[in-house]
């Protein structure tokens, strides 16, 4: 059962590997958010294409495939994101993958948790992903609008026991994460303000994409191509950018939603991976959150087994 947390969801890979290496394979696969991307990929037996793709990506990458635009309910459309993931993935319906699989999304207009176990897997990973303020919502029909799953249920272990299992191992990217988005740092923490932002004018001068995405952002919206990264760089200043804004609200919520939902809906293991240093748009550092998610199921292993009846 894999939760919600944007570019923390890597580690959920790792999680997924090391289970494999202790001899365990999951019989169903349930996500929210990027939990949902993570499982499906798997679900459908294309992981290693996916990891192999992800492990690729620099920031560069990252900001080619964020198609801005000012119109559509949210900074990104996300389509570029998924015909990239499509590649990876291929495009399989959810009923037709090679074991169960499931996630969950938020109805826009009346806050109602949706639970998407049959139709295009895209589709859904879409929807599930949907984080208000950063991508578009998802049409599911003509009246009807699906944004992100981790807003009514980031650690979905209420839909895992629906669907029939029996031990949960739940993986919580939203731990402790409250006010970290203010006191960040870049890979390079030594790199001053005015060397990220020569490097991002670089990119924009050298890589048409960028160039292009960069002016979208300037144009629709006001802010710079270093606002984006905001949230990826040392700053001396306490007051928070705009994406530091979106990222520490969305996890004072998730972190109190996890909270309230697990309570109740506890499952049998519950894997916390150490990924407070990982930002929101974090997506370049996938062999840091891999190998937390290893480490962190390393630190459950007795638990695991004993569950499992090793």
């Amino acid at each position: 059962m894999l939760g919600s947390g944007a570019a923390r969801g890597w580690g959920h890979i790792g999680v997924i590997r090391e289970l494999a290496e202790m001899g365990i394979s999951p019989d169903l696969v349930v996500g929210s958010s990027v939990g949902a991307v993570v499982g499906g990929a798997y679900a459908s037996g294309n992981l290693a294409e996916f990891e192999k793709w992800i492990s690729s990506l620099g920031r560069v990458d990252i900001i080619r495939l964020l198609d801005a635009k000012m119109t559509g309910g949210g900074f990104l459309q996300g389509n570029s994101l998924m015909k990239a993931i499509e590649k990876r993935t291929g495009s399989p319906m959810i009923e037709d993958l090679r074991i169960p699989f499931a996630c969950v999304a938020t109805e826009l207009g009346t806050g109602r948790e949706v639970w998407m176990r049959e139709g295009p897997l895209l589709d859904a990973c879409r929807a599930s992903i949907a984080l208000p303020g950063m991508f578009a919502p998802a049409r599911s029909e003509p009246d009807k609008f699906l944004v992100d799953g981790g807003l009514v249920n980031p650690v979905p272990v209420s839909l895992a026991r629906a669907m029939g299992a029996e031990a949960v191992i739940a993986v919580n990217l939203n731990g402790d994460l409250i006010g970290r988005h203010f006191f960040v740092h870049t890979t390079d923490p030594e790199a001053s303000d005015e060397e990220s932002e020569r490097q991002l004018l670089e990119y924009e001068g050298r890589d048409s994409a960028v160039a292009k995405w960069a002016a979208r952002m300037k144009a629709g919206f006001g802010v710079r191509l270093d606002s984006y990264i905001s949230s990826l760089r040392k700053k001396e200043s306490p007051e928070p950018g705009l994406f530091d804004v979106i990222a520490g609200a969305v996890d004072i919520m998730q972190d109190r939603i996890t909270r309230s939902r697990m309570a109740g809906e506890p499952p049998d293991i519950h894997i916390t991976p150490r990924l407070s240093h990982i930002g929101l748009m974090d997506f370049d550092r996938s062999a840091e959150c891999i190998e937390e998610g290893r480490m962190a199921t390393r630190r459950r292993a007795s638990d695991i087994e004993a569950l499992m009846g090793g």
